[in-house]
């Protein structure tokens, strides 16, 4: 009887231990289709592509992107140029208004927070940066600096893809 119970208490030690395989294979995957992004995906930095020059700045009390406005074709892939002429640090995320408003909530509790994601740039004040992405869906999108008052300062573009 006492070998009986040993014998369930491995068996289930072990089904335990695959169901926490499984789910963080789940998990994982999950990750992984977290990759795909409303404004299409990350750029091929070795392929061909139109350069956008963007420029991140403050002047007369607003928070600004020149251009504020750009447009371009469905799939085409779009190397951003990124120039911070202000003194303070600003960002670049692509995103929905949605996505955006949801993650500058967030940043608004955890003003600290940093980004590694392939559709966002922070540059500190002079610096320069690139990103390259590729517009696979059709539609109007933004980009948007989400440090805690910046987008409220006037900080937001529009992509429109067509």
């Amino acid at each position: 009887m006492r070998r009986l119970k040993v014998s369930v208490v491995v068996v289930a030690a072990a089904l335990a231990s695959a169901g926490t395989a499984l789910a963080a294979g789940e998990h994982a995957g999950h990750a992984q289709h977290a990759e795909t992004y409303a404004t299409g995906e990350p750029g091929d930095a070795k392929k061909a592509a139109r350069i956008v020059q963007v420029s991140l700045t403050e002047a007369n009390g607003k928070m600004l992107f020149v251009p504020a406005k750009i447009e371009v074709r469905k799939d085409e892939q779009i190397r951003f140029v990124l120039r911070n002429g202000g003194q303070l640090d600003h960002e670049f995320v692509l995103g929905t208004t949605e996505e955006n408003l949801r993650h500058g909530a967030s940043m608004a509790k955890n003003p600290d927070m940093e980004h590694d994601d392939p559709n966002a740039r922070r540059l500190a004040p002079s610096k320069t940066g690139d990103l390259v992405w590729r517009f696979s869906k059709a539609g109007e999108f933004e980009y948007a600096c989400l440090i805690p008052g910046h987008r409220e300062a006037g900080m937001v573009g529009t992509v429109v893809v067509k």
